[in-house]
């Protein structure tokens, strides 16, 4: 949001995590499609090249950036990426609408000072116009969105060492709103609530979405790591290891009992914890379905397990079932991570908006 491209030329998504670097590529729909996805990477980072959703070390994130393109065998080069939302200041202003571009960025960097506690040539600051004010006529909401430098600075310096050049600069949220857009399909129009847990390596974000708009975020110390770790004691100690063991049909008695089921709980308190915090600064007290996104997503079981302890339907989110697949994509990256490449889908769109 912070660096608006031209619609419609060719797009990759880039989701810098904690732990990878995922791409995708989408190209326009067919009939009965919504997208084609031309291309997919996946490329593990180096333990400490991302630390709470800071870059730490970006020539690392420029290597596996450069890694991920590779694998994805595409030649685009223009990206949109995303910045957390708490590193992001956004607030909703009401201006005139008659204003011209010119004047109404010149309003919002006067009013800028009021809601960013930073100097404010030290943050990247960009606004979209939502649309009329209601109850205010002539009056338009604009949202006003501020991060410090340094958090778009740092991915488009990755992006530059990988060859690439940052396009836009969104908000993971934004992403993740735009990419639930495509599951509308799959959900009943009963499902007007619908919180989405973004359970990372580290953080688990919880997002609520009111007829298909981003209501309510809270991240959560907490994540798939701690899950991987335990499973890694009782492997071969490798992720690698640690995969394997957790995709085998039916998994051991023990990786169940000892180490999955624990953590399925864990995560389901977790959540439960952030929707009670939803509830008691809304109007609502139950979520209408809950989609689960991220590493763990592929975790088996873990959709019935959060169904019930949280008391309301849950699947994996699948932001690639209403598209079709150009051949020679990752097969690996398909069937076991396409629910951590959300972020990255709704990134991608952005080539259409």
């Amino acid at each position: 949001m912070f660096r608006l491209g031209l619609k419609h030329r060719p797009l990759v998504g880039v989701d810098i995590g904690s732990t990878a670097v995922k791409l995708v590529e989408l190209g326009a729909a067919r009939a009965g499609e919504a997208f084609r996805v031309e291309s997919l990477g996946l490329e593990p980072l180096p333990a400490g090249a991302v630390l709470e959703k800071k870059i730490a070390d970006v020539q690392k994130v420029g290597e596996a950036v450069g890694a991920a393109l590779g694998r994805a065998g595409t030649k685009t080069r223009r990206a949109a990426v995303a910045v957390a939302g708490s590193a992001v200041i956004t607030k909703v202003l009401s201006l005139n609408g008659d204003l011209s571009d010119a004047e109404m960025e010149a309003q919002i960097q006067l009013e800028a000072d009021q809601y960013v506690p930073y100097p404010l040539e030290e943050v990247n600051l960009d606004f979209d116009v939502l649309g009329p004010t209601k109850g205010s006529e002539g009056m338009v909401d604009v949202l006003l969105a501020a991060s410090r430098q340094e958090n778009v600075d740092d991915r488009v310096a990755a992006l530059e060492l990988a060859g690439m050049g940052a396009e836009i600069v969104d908000i993971e949220s934004n992403a993740i709103e735009n990419a639930c857009g495509l599951l509308a399909g799959s959900r009943g129009p009963e499902e007007a609530l619908v919180a989405v847990a973004d359970v990372g390596a580290s953080t688990t974000t919880l997002h609520v979405l009111h007829n298909g708009q981003n209501i309510y975020a809270r991240e959560q110390s907490f994540g798939g790591q701690q899950l991987l770790e335990e499973v890694q004691r009782r492997s071969d100690g490798t992720v690698e290891g640690a995969l394997a063991l957790l995709r085998e049909t039916p998994l051991r008695p023990e990786i169940l009992s000892e180490v999955l089921e624990p953590f399925q709980e864990t995560l389901a308190r977790q959540l439960a914890r952030a929707l009670q915090f939803f509830y008691s600064n809304s109007p609502f007290n139950q979520v209408d379905a809950l989609l689960v996104t991220g590493g763990v997503s592929a975790v088996p079981g873990l959709a019935q397990v959060l169904a019930e302890h949280l008391g309301a339907p849950a699947r994996i989110a699948d932001p690639l079932g209403e598209m079709s697949l150009a051949p020679n994509l990752d097969s690996g990256l398909i069937t076991h991570g396409r629910g951590a490449l959300l972020v990255a889908v709704g990134l991608a769109m952005r080539r259409f908006r």
